[in-house]
């Protein structure tokens, strides 16, 4: 299957090139649906792809998008502006990733002699996006506020039988007023 946003490019030519990535709207709607947001206004990259020893190649650059979340109080709609930069590790084909220093670039895994370059870019802006968007005015209803009696916390040290707190009492002091 083809993914939403697919830029194929071939790896190996052994000099520094440098790519531009603009999605189309089509495409933008299909990351929408993909990543469950309202929209991809806009997504672009500039990358520079730079060969390493043994068949690897570094991609460098920025991505730049706007896109449309839900906010995680009232639903209403947030734009955002997503700005990140890129330093990733494309493997040769067959090279299983396995650097597991978080201060390295991520590894990209590769088949065959080239790589999906929107398919890259796509991962990286779902790993950018905002996990709890919040619209600029957004509270918690007081209703779903812990009430001051009620512990914060669902467990208790060293397997302590102590007294869980009721998961359905916000509901209960939502239906009382």
């Amino acid at each position: 299957m083809t993914p939403e946003f697919s830029r194929p490019h071939r790896l190996g030519a052994g000099e520094t090139r440098s790519v531009e990535l603009r999605a189309r709207p089509d495409e933008c709607a299909a990351l929408a649906a993909r990543f469950a947001i309202p929209a991809v206004e806009r997504l672009e990259a500039r990358l520079t792809l730079t060969p390493e020893t043994g068949g690897t190649t570094r991609l460098t650059g920025t991505l730049e998008a706007d896109v449309v979340q839900d906010c995680v109080v009232t639903l209403d709609p947030v734009p955002q502006q997503v700005r990140t930069r890129l330093d990733l590790r494309i493997l040769p084909p067959g090279t299983p990733a396995t650097d597991d220093d978080p201060d390295s670039p991520d590894e990209v895994e590769t088949t065959g002699n080239g790589v999906d370059l929107g398919e890259v870019v796509a991962e990286q802006l779902a790993l950018a996006l905002d996990p709890y968007p919040r619209a600029p005015d957004a509270a918690i209803p007081p209703e779903l506020e812990p009430a001051p009696d009620e512990p914060d916390v669902d467990w208790a040290p060293d397997g302590a039988d102590a007294a869980r707190p009721n998961p359905f009492a916000a509901l209960a002091r939502i239906k009382r007023h």
